[in-house]
This record gives C-alpha cells, sequence and structure tokens, in this order.
C-alpha cells in the first residue's frame, strides 16, 4: 500500500526570493494491484508529486509511506515512467530493458532471459536488436515499460507517458498497458492531462484543483473491463472531470469521494 500523508510542497521563485505553494494537504492511499489515474489542471502539481512519490523530490511537511516504510530518498521498489523516453541510443531495445538488470549485478544468462520475457510481454519480440532511432514512438515507450517492470518494482509511476503519441497509437498502447497490468498485478500511478484516457484507465481518479493544488474529488470507476470508451456511464464520468477543470479557478471545498 502506497500511503500520501497530508504532503504539502513550495518553491522559491528565482527571480523574486518568494515563496510559491505548490501542493496543500494532498492525501490518498494505492492499495496493491490498484490503477490510480491524477488529473488536474496544467500546472498544478501532478509530476512534483510523482517525483516526492518516488523519492526525487523532498516534499516540505507530510509524508509517504510504502508498505509502512517511509520514503525519503529514491528506492528500487518503485519505478518512474518519464514523459521523454530514457532509453539509451547506443544501446538496443533488448539491452536498453537488461539495463536496470545490469546496474544491479544480476547475473548475464539471468538477465538476458528476463529481459526476453518483458519484451515479448509489451509486444516487442522480434525488435530486440534494434536501435531507439530504428523504432516508432510507441515502441519506444513499450521498451521503456519493459525497462521498468523488468526489476519488478512494487509500485509505477507514469508521467503522462503517451502524451506524445498520435490518438491511435496513444489507444492501441492503453490497451496494451491494461493487458500488462492485469498480468503484473502492479500498483500504477498515471498522471494525465487526458480525462478521457484516465476513465478508461483507471479504478480510481484523483482530481486535483489548480495551485496550490488540494485534492478536490476522488472519483472511483467501478466498471468491468475491457471497458468502452463511449458508454454513458463513462461519459457521465469524463464530463464531470471536465466541468471541474473548466469551471474552477481555485477550489476549497474539503475532499468529496464519490463512490
Amino acid at each position: 500500500m502506497l500511503i500520501i500523508d497530508n504532503l504539502s510542497k513550495s518553491f522559491i521563485h528565482t527571480s523574486t526570493n518568494e515563496s510559491m505553494q505548490i501542493l496543500k494537504d494532498i492525501n490518498f492511499t494505492a492499495e496493491e494491484g490498484q490503477f490510480v489515474c491524477i488529473v488536474g489542471p496544467s500546472g498544478c502539481g501532478k509530476t512534483t508529486l510523482l517525483r516526492m512519490i518516488a523519492g526525487l523530490e523532498r516534499q516540505d511537511s507530510g509524508h509517504i509511506y510504502l508498505n509502512d516504510k517511509e520514503i525519503l530518498s529514491p528506492v528500487t521498489d518503485i519505478g518512474f515512467i518519464f514523459q521523454e523516453t530514457t532509453l539509451l541510443p547506443w544501446r538496443t531495445v533488448l539491452r536498453n530493458v537488461e539495463f536496470g538488470l545490469e546496474i544491479g549485478n544480476v547475473p548475464k544468462k539471468q538477465r538476458r532471459q528476463r529481459a526476453l520475457e518483458f519484451v515479448e510481454l509489451v509486444e516487442l519480440k522480434g525488435f530486440e536488436d534494434y536501435y531507439p532511432k530504428q523504432i516508432s514512438g510507441g515502441m519506444k515507450r513499450k521498451a521503456a515499460l519493459a525497462m521498468s517492470l523488468v526489476v519488478d518494482p512494487k509500485i509505477l509511476l507514469m508521467d503522462e507517458p503517451f502524451v506524445a503519441l498520435d490518438c491511435q497509437s496513444r489507444s492501441q498502447l492503453q490497451e496494451a498497458l491494461l493487458n500488462i497490468w492485469a498480468k503484473t498485478k502492479k500498483t500504477v500511478i498515471f498522471v494525465t492531462h487526458n480525462v478521457e484516457e484516465a476513465v478508461f484507465l483507471a479504478d480510481e481518479i484523483i482530481c486535483l484543483s489548480t495551485r496550490p493544488a488540494e485534492i478536490y474529488r476522488i472519483m472511483k470507476v467501478d466498471m468491468p473491463r475491457p471497458r468502452d470508451r463511449t458508454s454513458p456511464e463513462l461519459n457521465k464520468i469524463r464530463k464531470e472531470i471536465l466541468n471541474f477543470i473548466k469551471t474552477r479557478s481555485h477550489w476549497s471545498m474539503p475532499l468529496i469521494r464519490m463512490m
């Protein structure tokens, strides 16, 4: 279980030396195996929140716990997929997937076998010997996903991983991600600006207000998969979130949890 306990964060403006609060009193939990999406207005601190969960950024106040252990620095139990793919251009797809295992001193034969398994899991079999410049953007995303999963993290953080892709590739990768998630049972925290994407993917959607971001609403998407993107139930949730993002310049009401 991931527990976010009363998290707040501010930054100092470099030119004015004034403090600007980004996140305020953020509280939520993610159960093991849960798929959680975080949405909110641009610039509200979604990426900063992910970076703090990963231990890459320190909060001003509050605590983050993973299975009762407080996160105070980067930990190997958390995988992070950034907006920009982090594939090493001089390594093939297979050797990129092997990279984390290599750093972890996993024996060569063992890491090669495990990397091959995850290349197949993300549907890149046949492209093991290709370099990043030789494959499409969607395939790079799949390779990055395999890189993160191969080291067996307890939680996978994803920061708008499909943002630069065309609609068809994005839809295909959403479905591929759900298939992989169903097989691996990983806890996923997924940041997106795309509300339709959040509604299609998530068990639970955390809606943040504008800066300083507070949790305005946690919406449970209690619908079986595979989901129909055009269903009235999903459209109702999507419209409610879009209305919140468009009409609230600031929101200070207490958290509302929608079941």
